[in-house]
């Protein structure tokens, strides 16, 4: 704020800067500072997709999923030119939260691939971070969608600060609870993500930028140390 005051102008930095501090005050529960820092913005800098997404949060946290989706409305129309592809994740994550809230799993499932697709091709998983939906993400994975693995990376991501600290003996609670005598290497779960998919080794070893010959081999790892003969053993 020192820095846009000194500034001639309006400058497009300054403006994103503000949205990513209203969507901390929301975060960190600060609804009527968030409110009142919305309230002090000029109507052009609300109305870029920056600030709608910033009130789209609020909107979630506190007045509702309908209103969040009416805020984010002129940015999944197209109505506001020049959105970056941040900052649409941020937008397609945000409706999808505000339409399974309001009831609508099948258009929640539509955004939700949406922005799967854009994180797949450009891999934005920031608002993905940002703001979290596991419990969205994991419904989403039992039904029909292209990103199996990347669901599974993304959801990695929340477990692995809950996951059991490794045991004295270096295996970690995660094998222990599933009676393995050895646990999985870093590159066999790799592998065994993408089991879940339609996508051939061949095609699993360019995800990766492997050789077929070495996802091979960790899948044949993989197979003998879960106790299984298959992929679709390995899957389940």
């Amino acid at each position: 704020e020192m820095l846009a005051a000194a500034l001639a102008g309006p400058h497009t930095s300054v403006t994103s800067m503000r949205s990513w501090m209203l969507h901390t005050m929301v975060r960190a529960g600060q609804t009527e500072r968030a409110e009142q820092g919305l309230a002090e913005l000029g109507a052009d800098e609300r109305a870029s997709a920056e600030m709608r997404t910033a009130e789209a949060a609020l909107r979630l946290a506190s007045d509702g999923p309908q209103a969040a989706a009416d805020t984010l409305a002129p940015i999944l129309d197209g109505s506001v030119p020049g959105v970056r592809r941040v900052r649409l994740v941020t937008a397609l994550l945000l409706e999808a939260q505000a339409r399974d809230a309001l009831g609508d799993q099948a258009a929640a499932g539509r955004v939700l691939e949406r922005a799967l697709d854009i994180t797949e091709s450009t891999g934005i998983i920031l608002p993905f971070v940002l703001d979290p939906a596991p419990a969205l993400l994991d419904r989403h994975r039992q039904h029909r969608t292209a990103h199996l693995a990347l669901i599974s990376q993304i959801l990695d991501l929340f477990s692995s600060t809950t996951r059991p600290a490794p045991s004295p003996g270096g295996q970690s609670g995660w094998a222990r609870s599933r009676g393995l005598d050895e646990p999985l290497s870093d590159s066999e779960i790799r592998v065994l993500r993408y089991l879940p998919t339609q996508l051939t080794r061949a095609e699993i070893a360019n995800e990766l930028f492997l050789s077929v010959n070495t996802v091979g081999t960790h899948t044949t790892c993989l197979y003998a140390k879960l106790g299984v003969h298959n992929r679709h053993e390995a899957v389940d």
